[in-house]
C-alpha cells in the first residue's frame, strides 16, 4: 500500500499532550517497553483509533512532519488483523513537540467508531 509520508499523526488523549508541551517532548506509557511510538499515515489512523479508543471522546491527533522528529521513522506490519500488506510508522525515540504542526480534535462517529480521514487534518 502506497501512503502519503509527508505527514504522518498520532493518536493521543488532549491530557496526555498538554502534558508533553512543557516538557518538549511526548513519550506514550508504553515507550519505555516498546521502545517507539506508534504514529500513522492520516489514512490508516482509523485502524488503531478503533482497536484502542472506540467511543473515546478526549482525544487529539497530532499532525508531525517526519523531517522534524529527529529519530528514524520505520515502517512495519501492525497487527495480524490489518491488511497483509499494510505497513505503519514506527518513531524509535520520542517525539519532540517542535515536530507536531497541528492538534485537532478526534471525534468518533455517533456510533463510537472512527471513521478514515478523508484528508491529512490542516
Amino acid at each position: 500500500m502506497i501512503y502519503d509520508t509527508h505527514t504522518l499523526v498520532h493518536i493521543c488523549t488532549r491530557d496526555e499532550w498538554l502534558a508533553a508541551r512543557p516538557i518538549g517532548q511526548y513519550r506514550p506509557s508504553s515507550f519505555d517497553e516498546i521502545g517507539f511510538v506508534h504514529l500513522s499515515a492520516p489514512a490508516q489512523a482509523h485502524l488503531p483509533a478503533n482497536r484502542l479508543f472506540a467511543g473515546r471522546r478526549d482525544l487529539v491527533l497530532l499532525r508531525i512532519d517526519p523531517a522534524r522528529v529527529g529519530s528514524p521513522v520505520v515502517w512495519e506490519p501492525g497487527v495480524p488483523t490489518d491488511p497483509e500488506s499494510m505497513l505503519f510508522p514506527h518513531l524509535y525515540g520520542p517525539l519532540p513537540v517542535d515536530a507536531v504542526t497541528d492538534v485537532v480534535e478526534f471525534l468518533p462517529e455517533p456510533d463510537g467508531t472512527f471513521a478514515p480521514l478523508a484528508v491529512a487534518p490542516e
